[in-house]
């Protein structure tokens, strides 16, 4: 574009083939519009066997999730609490979110039923506990997603001293 490419046929072409390979691709219209076009082609990128944790704390900065749930439930108390540990990545990049599981030494990945995107999820309450939240401790989280992850340690506390179990409980501790 800083050459002008864009303004003649061939260089728009060039672009569209580049949009074509990132993310979702070309959206319906422009490939209706262009159905010439190839996504060029990407090369295939190496996954590295040990993975840097002060990385996993700036990947999980960007792209993960910790996840709070309270579902109406049959319980005595008529509701139930769980938590969720999420990293969504396009679903190329399935070798590395697996190599999350081999990291973490817990959770799944799954490609979701687009196929275009997949998450690796922690949801069992002591893996959460033993696994997930001492990685954090050891390599901390930066920037707004710090204050997720704190306030989901509160609510793991909570959890271990059963407060969630009790209607005062979630009345009282702002679940």
């Amino acid at each position: 574009m800083n050459n002008k490419d864009h303004l003649v046929t061939e260089g728009f072409n060039k672009i569209l083939a580049i949009k074509a390979s990132m993310n979702l691709g070309l959206s319906k219209l422009l490939m209706e519009s262009f159905p010439d076009i190839k996504p060029i082609s990407r090369p295939v990128l190496e996954v590295a066997e040990n993975i840097n944790p002060f990385w996993i704390a700036g990947f999980t900065n960007a792209e993960g999730c910790f996840f709070v749930k309270i579902s109406k439930d049959k319980t005595n108390i008529g509701y139930t609490v769980s938590l969720r540990f999420i990293i969504t990545q396009h679903s190329r990049d399935a070798k590395l979110m697996n190599r999350l599981v081999t990291y973490f030494g817990c959770g799944s990945y799954k490609v979701r039923s687009t196929g275009t995107a997949g998450d690796f999820v922690v949801n069992k309450f002591t893996d959460i506990n033993e696994k997930i939240i001492p990685v954090f401790k050891k390599f901390p989280i930066q920037g707004a997603k710090l204050l997720d992850y704190v306030d989901f340690c509160k609510i793991v506390e909570l959890m271990k001293n059963k407060v969630h179990l009790t209607k005062e409980g979630l009345d009282k501790r702002g679940f």
